[in-house]
């Protein structure tokens, strides 16, 4: 995610550079073309305006549909940080370890398999390998098992069941504040199910295929309608309009995966350092340090 006030890193602007050049020699060969004589077609009006507001709404539906993807994927995420925090919690103060049958290192396994849970639900959703804090922060057989299962965070998450379920048996814990526990834990699974289904689930075609294909038409179109009127500006004011457009559909793009892992990206891994610092606190535990910007992106 970029958090600089002006789109400042060269990934932002790498994708538009062809498409931009394409269109501004596009517009110097019509205004050359049309200035020698080359091109006439003095009597036919463009009604350029008309298309462009057609266009307009179509790339306006598809930026909404795109960050609302990306808006409803950082809601999530902020679900998955404030009930880390209180299953944390809820481990701290619900768990008694002083209970005759209570194995001392419980609550630690526990929180510390909420830490691992972040990061691979982090690295599910990108497509990457298994995060180190998989092997740092389960237990040796807990780690077997998830990366065993087809859903390693779903694993993760089942571990931690079996941890409260556990906390049970020894008389560790009452039976309301289980149930506590259990909600908590059904939320974090009723999160991780919208990150999925956002995952799995694309933009459709039509919002992805006719705002792009209707504004490259526009940045053809509009040079040969106004060229009779900017003449050798011809490429400045069409190229400036036609940028916009562009613009606008890279935008789309961009918003619509929200967990592709480049600059326009939720910022997973801030966020899973984040909840690994604080749920590391509460048990006393040395964290890690926090995640920064580099060079004014948040990853």
């Amino acid at each position: 995610m970029i958090v600089a006030n002006l789109p400042t890193a060269v990934p932002a602007w790498r994708r538009l550079l062809g498409p931009v050049l394409l269109m501004l020699t596009w517009d110097v060969v019509v205004t050359v073309a049309y200035m020698r004589g080359w091109l006439g077609f003095e009597s036919i009006t463009i009604q350029y305006t008309l298309y462009g507001t057609a266009v307009a709404l179509f790339l306006g539906f598809m930026v909404n549909a795109a960050y609302a993807r990306w808006w409803e994927a950082r809601t999530l995420w902020g679900s998955i940080t404030n009930h880390s925090r209180n299953l944390a919690r809820e481990a701290v103060t619900l768990i008694d370890t002083d209970a005759p049958q209570a194995r001392a290192d419980l609550v630690d396994e526990l929180v510390r398999a909420q830490a691992a849970y972040v990061h691979v639900l982090r690295t599910s959703l990108r497509g990457q390998d298994t995060p180190p804090e998989l092997g740092r922060y389960l237990t040796a057989d807990a780690e077997e098992r998830a990366r065993a299962a087809t859903n390693r965070p779903n694993a993760v998450l089942n571990h931690i069941g079996t941890l409260v379920t556990e906390a049970r048996r020894r008389e560790m814990i009452e039976q309301l504040p289980r149930v506590q526990m259990e909600t908590t834990l059904a939320t974090l699974a009723d999160a991780q199910g919208g990150l999925e289904r956002i995952k799995n689930t694309p933009l459709p075609v039509q919002y992805r295929f006719l705002p792009s294909f209707f504004a490259r038409t526009f940045a053809i179109v509009l040079p040969l309608a106004i060229v009779q009127d900017l003449q050798w500006l011809t490429p400045i004011g069409s190229g400036l309009v036609g940028m916009m457009y562009l613009l606008a559909v890279q935008v789309g793009k961009d918003l619509a995966d929200p967990f592709s892992d480049d600059v326009h990206d939720v910022p997973m891994t801030a966020i899973s350092r984040t909840i690994e610092i604080d749920v590391l606190e509460t048990i006393g535990h040395l964290p890690p340090d926090k995640i920064t910007p580099r060079r004014e992106v948040l990853w």
